[in-house]
């Protein structure tokens, strides 16, 4: 589990802001030109509380890449015999070949809400725990390029966000009761979230915690980290603008233990040696 914090981003104004992220969107669009290229397959998973920000991210993200080579998905309530095959599911909505899939909710959602709400048994829960890492594993060898992003939010920013959605009309349809229900859980989500963490963050593909509360900084820093972590082709991914050399807010935690204040090259020189 890695927590990938530029916390310095808080500070970048409006104009700082439009630049880099344009920077990270054209260095995105080189990626995925190559992924097109050499027939590589990507998987990018968006999990995390509702108001999150994980569709909004989604968007920024396949802003300006190719239509035709990248897919989002947001499944919708499964049927009883989605529920009962839960793996096949999403079987076939995982990437081809060049193909980039974002994944609004995955197949962790039986990991989260659907435990959380008794939407599934615990003989169902406990199945998919011993057979989730497996499954991944599987496609991984096959050559899956495979990305597990948890955006992270504090209960009082998820309250705000709920507010807006109540009394803005453009922003109404966002919010459901179902959504109330499953925020009134809070702790017994956070319980199976962390048991997640614990049970299926591996070292070739860990979960990454971005920072959510400032919808922004989260973006940028979950497009920075995409790029940091794949190698494709004619990679110049400077480091964050001229500011850069002040930054000492990376943050990364490896078996229970954080360091933190890192700068953007210590915390690339940890992330490599804990991968190992």
């Amino acid at each position: 589990m890695f927590k990938f914090d530029v916390t310095e981003y808080n500070s970048l104004s409006k104009d700082q802001y439009i630049e880099e992220r344009r920077l990270l969107q054209i260095e995105f669009l080189k990626l995925q030109k190559w992924a097109i290229t050499n027939k590589k397959k990507i998987a990018v998973v968006f999990e995390g509380r509702d108001a999150a920000g994980k569709t909004d991210t989604i968007n920024l993200l396949a802003r300006h890449l190719i239509p035709d080579h990248f897919r989002y998905v947001h499944l919708g309530i499964p049927s009883e015999g989605e529920s009962k095959k839960w793996f096949k599911r999403y079987e076939k909505h995982m990437p081809n070949e060049g193909e980039i899939v974002f994944f609004d909710r995955s197949w962790y959602t039986r990991a989260t809400v659907e435990i959380t709400m008794g939407y599934c048994s615990n003989k169902q829960y406990a199945n998919f725990m011993k057979k989730v890492i497996p499954w991944e594993k599987e496609y991984i060898d096959d050559g899956l390029i495979l990305i597990k992003f948890y955006l992270s939010i504090q209960k009082l920013q998820q309250n705000k966000r709920f507010n807006e959605r109540k009394t803005d009309p453009l922003k109404t349809w966002k919010l459901s009761a179902n959504d109330l229900k499953i925020a009134e859980k809070w702790d017994i989500f956070s319980f199976f979230k962390d048991q997640m963490f614990k049970l299926t963050s591996t070292d070739k593909v860990p979960w990454v915690i971005i920072n959510a509360n400032n919808k922004m900084v989260a973006r940028l820093s979950a497009l920075r980290y995409l790029l940091n972590e794949i190698d494709y082709d004619n990679k110049k991914l400077s480091k964050p603008t001229t500011w850069e050399g002040k930054i000492n807010n990376y943050r990364i935690t490896h078996n229970d233990v954080e360091f933190s204040n890192l700068s953007y090259l210590q915390f690339k020189t940890l992330e490599k040696a804990f991968k190992k």
